[in-house]
């Protein structure tokens, strides 16, 4: 699939937010500027998330619980770690008890991806279009349909 320009990432973000459940991991894959945190940003939006949601660059974690968005988010971003080893003392696999998780560079967590995780790569096209590539996971395959 082609997306071309901001608009067309955030969209994708809002119609796959229609399918999220607790649970869920959302792996975003790609270079730097390729859309991933504008991605989120949609489908945080779509969750109802009224302020603009920060890249967690720096944080690494950043939790969104209701009221604010429709059900529990936390949305991480492991550009700054090493590899699994530090990724390791995030304990992630905790959060999927009671949130949907959204990981940006899942690659740090090396071979610990959780295997009903959705994975987005994202690659640059030109300027303002991106392909996306979906991995989808068999827990995902009615749902992918619907987006």
């Amino acid at each position: 699939m082609i997306l071309t320009g901001e608009a067309d990432m955030l969209d994708l973000g809002r119609r796959i937010a229609t399918q999220v459940q607790i649970g869920d991991v959302i792996a975003l894959e790609g270079g730097l500027g390729t859309g991933k945190t504008t991605l989120a940003r949609g489908l945080l939006e779509a969750l109802g998330l009224k302020s603009e949601a920060p890249s967690p660059s720096f944080a690494l974690v950043q939790p969104y619980d209701v009221p604010e968005v429709r059900l529990p988010v936390t949305h991480v971003d492991l550009y700054r770690l090493d590899g699994p080893d530090e990724v390791e003392q995030l304990a992630l696999g905790d959060y999927l008890m009671d949130s949907l998780l959204i990981i940006e560079w899942p690659d740090r967590l090396g071979d610990a991806l959780w295997p009903h995780a959705l994975r987005l790569t994202l690659e640059i096209v030109d300027e303002t279009a991106r392909r996306l590539t979906a991995d989808v996971p068999e827990a995902w395959t009615a749902r992918w349909s619907q987006i």
